[in-house]
């Protein structure tokens, strides 16, 4: 797994530093999961950003326009339509198997976690494209996957041509 030390090398440092859990146990117990590690790790330090002007990350204690809560419960609602359905490998939720939607883009991509299986069983990314019906399972975890994307590598989404010489974030308004 990939490790924050090792986003921060390409991010740069973080200045949110969250350390009060109760967003975090508040969002959980209403969606009945447990989000992983290296995800909350992540989102704990860097708040609710933009990365690259590309890829919007939204911490559980943002407010209304930036708070994770408020983003999931729109797209789960959004990828429960029947129309919407058939643009993803499964259905999204949180239960084994299904899609927690986490993240989306400037450019039309949903970022979910697929919950895992069983509690051995690591979460994996899926990247859908709005656009098009199509979807990629990466089987990483959300920090190996942003690393990825920090790194320049196509995960679907690219950041070369949004951050040619490093990669940059600031955050939401």
């Amino acid at each position: 797994m990939a490790t924050l030390s090792e986003i921060q090398a390409l991010l740069g440092e973080p200045r949110f530093n969250w350390s009060d859990p109760a967003p975090w146990t508040e969002l959980e117990q209403e969606l009945g999961i447990e989000f992983p590690a290296d995800f909350r790790e992540i989102l704990d330090a860097y708040g609710s950003i933009e990365i690259n002007g590309q890829l919007y990350l939204k911490h559980p204690a943002g407010h209304l326009l930036h708070s994770l809560g408020e983003m999931i419960r729109l797209d789960l609602e959004l990828w429960r339509e029947e129309d919407m359905a058939e643009f993803l490998p499964g259905p999204v939720g949180a239960n084994s198997g299904e899609l927690m939607p986490v993240a989306t883009a400037t450019t039309g991509e949903a970022i979910f976690l697929r919950v895992p299986d069983g509690s051995s069983s690591p979460w994996r990314v899926v990247v859908q494209e709005f656009d098009s019906p199509a979807w990629t399972l990466y089987e990483m975890t959300f920090s190996e996957w942003l690393l990825a994307y920090l790194g320049g590598r196509d995960v679907t989404l690219c950041s070369r041509d949004f951050a040619p010489d490093r990669p940059f974030w600031e955050f939401l308004p």
